[in-house]
Order: structure tokens, then C-alpha cells, then sequence
């Protein structure tokens, strides 16, 4: 495992930084976007897609890069750094790696991809909260169609494809759904984080097709994979907001000197950077882990990355502390950061649950860190 970014991935990082910084920066695009139930504007997804950031983990033969996640895990953090709203994580990570992790190989699982790779599919993935519904599938009339509700499924509006897994004849199946097609109604689903765009959808004989078939081991798989890429994005919106509260430290003045001269300001600082780096280190393991380790390697890497998530959303919390009063205004973007790391640490369930689960895991027998 390289701790150091390629001169690949560190070209990566910086155009990626830079066409955010320009093309789709706080000020004015994020903001614009917070109400939009889409989340970007066609300029900066085709910008993202001509970046190559979107067919990121698409195999070259559908017209992607074929990387791995240690280079989705590089654009996720400077999108999280970015507060960018729009529908990456979905399309780019989910959707690709529900695809390719479940061996979708025909004609429209080819088309899909290769509309991902392009910039042309925006898709999202509607089985990554277990519990929050389901769906069966069935015939009608020489069509197959999807019945059911799901609930918290992200960038449904934006997305032209809803890939949701519902059970057949042949047992538990990945379906392909056009979210254009009579039967599928979507309704938002408020949260903490406007750049984080929820729904709930109801399928009521939505026609679909059958992808593939979808182990629970690939699924579980897949899951990981996006809590993974999550934990990327927020450790890129931990690291600027620290960024930002330390620039305020080092310029703003009380009683004639800046309060960055002030010990408890520094411990502040020290606290935000102390806990950064700690996430930094899991998160590194964690994409490594994804394509390289073993499957309990990698689901333990993916539960301690959303375990330490309510430490990283300290970090927000810690930087409107730095700022004062004006940390909690609407005109500043420290608000923002604070929720898109709050919605982090909601993700997929509270970060209990994951240590609930790392605990029971390294107290089996034989069990190691």
C-alpha cells in the first residue's frame, strides 16, 4: 500500500481541484444547486465527465479509465473539499461497481457503463440502506416489472437509470429502471445536508430489466465500496474546512492580536489537524483495501472508516468554534462543511452501529486487528 499519491493521481487531484474552483465553485454553483433536486447544472457534469472523472472506475473496453479506488478516492475528497451536490458518488462509484462487482455483462449493462464512462448516464443504486424497502419483480405481459418502495435512495431525480435489486423466480436480481418510464414516482426526502439530494421511490409495475444476478457477498461488496468513497469525500470536506478556520486564526484579531496567538485557539487547531490526519490514514487503507485485500480485510476497512465518521464531523463543529458567531451565518461556508459531514456520519446508520460490529468481530476467537 503506497501512502504517497502517483504523479497520475497527483495530476488527478489537481485538475479535478481546479475545474471545481472555477467552474463549479461554492459561491456560484453550490449554492444555486442546494434547492435544485439534481443537484448540477449540464456544464459541470459534462466538465466532470470530459475530466475523465466519472468513467473513473469503468474498465477501458466500456471507454472508462479502468482505475481503482484509490483514484475515485482522489476525486471524492476533492468533491468533498468542493461541497460539490451533484450525483458523482451515484454514478461513478455505486452504479459502476454494483455493475462490474455483480458481473453485468450484456448489451444494456454495456450501455450503461459506457454512458457512465462518458458523461452521457447519470445512474444511482437503490439497495445500499437495507431495510429501507424493497422491491419484487414479476412478469406483465411480455414485459418484467418492478413493485415496491424505496426510501433514501440519493440523486434519484438527476439519475436516467435506477439500478434496484428485487426478487424473481430466479431469486435476488440487479434490475435496470428507466426513471423516465410510467410506474416510478419520486418524492424528496428532507435531511441535514442540501448537497446531498434524498428520495423516496415508489415502483408501481415500473418496467425493468434483468442485469444480473446479485450475490449477497458482491452486494455487501458494493456497500462497502460506497461507504469507502464517502469517507474520501468527507475527509476532503474535514480537510477544508480545518483549512479555513486556520487562514481565520492566523487574520483575525481580539484584544489586538490574533486569535491564533491563543492557546486554547491552537489546541483548537491541533484538535482539527490531529483528527484529520487519524481519518486520513483509514481512508488510504480502506481504497486500497477495496480492490486489493481480502473480503473481511476490506469490509473491516470500510466499517472503521464509517465508525471514526462522528470523530471527522467533529471536526466541523470544531472549526465554527474557531470562527465564532460567524461560523453559523448563511453567508459563510462553514454551515455547509459541518453538514456535509454530519450527513457523513448519518450515512448507511450512526457510527455505533460500526463499532458495535468492529467490537463484536475483534472479540471472536482468533480474531486480529
Amino acid at each position: 500500500m503506497n501512502l504517497e499519491l502517483t504523479d497520475e493521481q497527483a495530476a488527478l487531484r489537481d485538475t479535478t481541484r481546479s475545474f471545481l474552483a472555477e467552474k463549479a465553485p461554492i459561491s456560484g454553483h453550490v449554492r444555486q444547486m442546494l434547492d435544485d433536486p439534481t443537484g448540477t447544472t449540464e456544464a459541470v457534469w459534462r466538465g466532470l465527465a470530459d475530466l475523465g472523472t466519472t468513467g473513473v472506475l469503468v474498465p477501458e473496453e466500456y471507454g472508462g479509465a479502468g482505475m481503482t479506488m484509490v483514484e475515485a478516492g482522489v476525486v471524492a475528497e476533492e468533491l468533498g473539499a468542493g461541497l460539490d451536490p451533484g450525483p458523482w458518488l451515484s454514478t461513478a462509484v455505486a452504479a459502476a461497481r454494483a455493475l462490474t462487482r455483480l458481473g453485468a455483462k450484456d448489451d444494456a449493462a454495456a450501455e450503461l457503463l459506457t454512458g457512465i464512462a462518458d458523461g452521457t448516464t447519470i445512474a444511482t443504486v437503490g439497495f445500499l440502506n437495507f431495510g429501507h424497502g424493497s422491491a419484487a419483480a414479476g412478469p406483465q405481459g411480455p414485459d418484467v416489472v418492478l413493485r415496491g418502495e424505496i426510501a433514501a435512495v440519493p440523486d434519484a431525480v438527476a439519475a436516467d437509470v435506477l439500478l434496484a435489486l428485487a426478487e424473481d423466480s430466479e431469486g435476488t436480481g440487479l434490475f435496470a429502471v428507466q426513471t423516465d418510464s410510467s410506474g416510478i414516482s419520486v418524492a424528496a426526502e428532507r435531511g441535514i445536508d442540501q448537497t446531498r439530494k434524498r428520495f423516496r421511490v415508489t415502483l408501481d409495475a415500473a418496467p425493468a430489466h434483468r442485469l444480473a444476478t446479485a450475490a449477497p457477498d458482491d452486494v455487501a461488496a458494493v456497500i462497502d465500496d460506497v461507504l469507502i468513497a464517502a469517507a474520501a469525500d468527507a475527509l476532503g470536506a474535514a480537510r477544508a474546512v480545518m483549512d479555513l478556520a486556520v487562514e481565520y486564526a492566523k487574520v483575525r484579531k481580539q484584544f489586538g492580536q490574533v486569535i491564533g496567538s491563543f492557546q486554547a485557539i491552537q489546541h483548537l487547531c491541533v484538535d482539527m489537524y490531529e483528527t484529520v490526519e487519524l481519518a486520513r490514514s483509514g481512508v488510504i487503507h480502506a481504497l486500497w483495501a477495496a480492490d486489493n485485500a481480502g473480503p473481511d480485510e476490506r469490509h473491516l476497512a470500510a466499517l472503521r472508516a464509517k465508525a471514526f465518521a462522528g470523530r471527522l464531523a467533529t471536526v466541523g463543529d470544531t472549526a465554527i468554534q474557531v470562527f465564532g458567531g460567524i461560523g453559523y451565518t448563511w453567508e459563510h461556508d462553514a454551515h455547509l462543511y459541518l453538514k456535509r459531514l454530519l450527513s457523513w456520519s448519518e450515512l448507511l446508520g450512526r457510527p455505533d452501529r460500526y463499532l458495535t460490529e468492529i467490537g463484536a468481530r475483534l472479540t471472536k476467537p482468533g480474531a486480529g486487528a
